[in-house]
């Protein structure tokens, strides 16, 4: 015969009903937490179609379908900052510098008239340096001639100019190979690097390993 401290209702355990609200709040907590990580992981496989440069891309070059091609990838909330596939605005240069297979940032498109740096030739006849390539800095440094058949001490032009391009040509008579670099130069020093040039001044490119003006 059941005694009354087995009967008690303290000691019999109830099974959970369907029924019981805290039975109902547990689920709807693990079906949002499940839906929550399903969309999570949904988002970060979802690509976009984006625009890489096909070739380098210089400054000042045009921005058109031909120097691009449509890569797919993941972006995020970066999505904003490239050109993603679709129109290419026209008549838009680059205002920046984009390597061969780099995603193309949509600060880099711009109009003609917002390049503030324009293209110099500069020929050299000692080598650059293994670290002076397309993309790279170098100080452009001048030396006048001094009247005396000589040169003046030789004086920091433009520090940090970027290399366009580089295109080394045909050895001279004398055995002499001359390289010619094209240098992007601001507005501001375009008519001293030009006059420098004019006046038959030796000029001289240095690596510059900061990576940028100083």
């Amino acid at each position: 015969m059941p005694t009354a401290e087995s009967t008690s209702p303290g000691s019999r355990l109830r099974r959970p009903s369907w029924k019981d609200p805290r039975l109902l709040v547990g689920l709807l907590l693990v079906l949002a937490s499940v839906a929550a990580v399903v969309a999570l992981v949904n988002s970060a496989q979802q690509t976009v179609g984006a625009y890489a440069a096909k070739e380098d891309i210089a400054v000042g070059q045009a921005i058109d379908p031909s120097r691009l091609m449509k890569v797919d990838v993941r972006l995020g909330d970066a999505e904003g900052r490239y050109l993603v596939a679709g129109a290419v605005p026209d008549g838009k240069v680059a205002l920046q510098r984009v390597s061969k297979g780099d995603l193309v940032p949509a600060s880099s498109l711009g109009d003609a008239r917002d390049v503030s740096r324009k293209p110099v030739s500069i020929g050299i006849a000692q080598p650059l340096p293994a670290e002076a390539t397309v993309g790279t800095r170098v100080d452009v440094w001048v030396s006048l001639p001094d009247g005396r058949n000589g040169f003046a001490e030789p004086v920091l032009l433009v520090p940090g100019a970027e290399i366009a391009h580089i295109e080394a040509s045909a050895s001279t008579l004398g055995g002499s190979r001359e390289t010619h670099v094209l240098v992007l130069v601001d507005d501001s020093k375009l008519p001293k690097v030009l006059g420098a040039q004019a006046n038959s001044a030796k000029v001289s490119l240095v690596w510059n390993p900061a990576g940028g003006p100083r």
